[in-house]
């Protein structure tokens, strides 16, 4: 089966990758999609950004497409930094800005649990298919650890790895991780 997503985050393109893999399904990233005009993210849940997006790039892509949104939950911050994590310091932030944003935020809190979601919105040209979303829950160390990942990575700290998501390869990343649970929750759908 070939699948398209909708994204420009290589890093999050590589993981739906492996985890395609792993399910002897064949994905790539929509083509074109660099040239084609931005989906504005407007919406005020995962769910929603993931279904705005897919609608908006399901039309140009040559079969089944799903567009993911996806972000981390602070508990302490009610739920911040939230669908705006890719953005959390701003316009433009980078992975570095946003984690030191975070960890100031955080500064004397006690109560650092967390939990990065995902949510992809499946397809057929821009009729929506269903949506599907995964969970992992964590905490919010004090300093990053580990150079693996993107993002909030290194600063998330996942019980069932014992490690960071920084720290972790990425086969033990995916095994576990939200966007991992949320493909597999995808393709068991797929192949009903």
């Amino acid at each position: 089966m070939k699948l398209y997503c909708a994204t420009g985050n290589a890093g999050k393109l590589r993981e739906f990758r492996l985890t395609a893999e792993n399910h002897a399904l064949d994905l790539d990233a929509l083509p074109g999609y660099g040239g084609l005009p931005v989906c504005e993210e407007n919406g005020s849940t995962f769910e929603e950004n993931a279904v705005l997006k897919a609608r908006h790039y399901g039309p140009h892509a040559p079969g089944l497409l799903f567009a993911d949104d996806s972000g981390l939950e602070v508990d302490a911050l009610g739920g911040a930094p939230g669908v705006r994590s890719a953005r959390y310091a701003g316009p433009g932030s980078t992975d570095e800005a946003n984690n030191r944003l975070l960890l100031e935020n955080l500064r004397g809190v006690r109560n650092r649990a967390a939990r990065f979601v995902c949510v992809l919105a499946l397809v057929e040209g821009a009729r929506l298919l269903g949506t599907f979303r995964g969970e992992v829950e964590g905490r919010i160390l004090e300093e990053t650890r580990g150079r693996g990942g993107f993002g909030y990575d290194p600063l998330f700290y996942c019980p069932e790895l014992a490690a960071t998501f920084g720290e972790a390869s990425e086969d033990r990343k995916l095994a576990v991780s939200h966007r991992g649970r949320a493909l597999r929750a995808m393709l068991r759908h797929l192949v009903k």
